[in-house]
């Protein structure tokens, strides 16, 4: 026979109704939820993690000190070309570099990317007839956007 002696009431159907004292125990199934879901992260995420030496280099700005024009030859997408901006035959090509520049070795070529390559193998051809090196200007691309 059980009793309970700690209602006043000495009722038995009203115990499962009043609230049992605090719990004192802590809950640790959603710690280890968390534990498990952040080791599942860990585990995916880490063999895209690089591994190696982290060396910075040196940067330096490259500079050419130089009051010295320099034999340009530009070619249009039309196929005209220039020698530093002026017009020029391209059958009087080396000619016209030795005149204006006399013991230059190398010229520098710049072209519109749109050339037709017909006008540009002439040109380099003209200058490898005169002996001179040519030096094709290219322009570098933009690491933040693409131009």
């Amino acid at each position: 026979m059980a009793f309970s002696f700690d209602e006043p009431t000495g009722g038995l159907g009203r115990k499962r109704f009043r609230r049992a004292g605090t719990l004192s125990e802590i809950n640790i199934i959603p710690l280890v939820d968390v534990v498990l879901v952040l080791l599942i992260i860990f585990m995916l995420t880490a063999h895209v993690m690089e591994f190696g030496l982290e060396v910075e280099v040196p940067k330096v700005k490259q500079t050419r000190n130089t009051n010295k024009e320099l034999p340009v030859i530009s070619v249009k997408k039309t196929g005209e070309s220039y020698l530093n901006e002026k017009p020029v035959n391209i059958n009087l090509l080396g000619q016209e570099v030795r005149k204006r520049f006399p013991g230059a070795t190398e010229v520098y070529l710049r072209a519109d990317k749109e050339t037709i390559f017909d006008a540009l193998a002439q040109v380099i051809n003209a200058l490898n007839e005169a002996k001179l090196k040519v030096n094709v200007v290219l322009q570098p691309e933009d690491k933040a956007g693409r131009g």
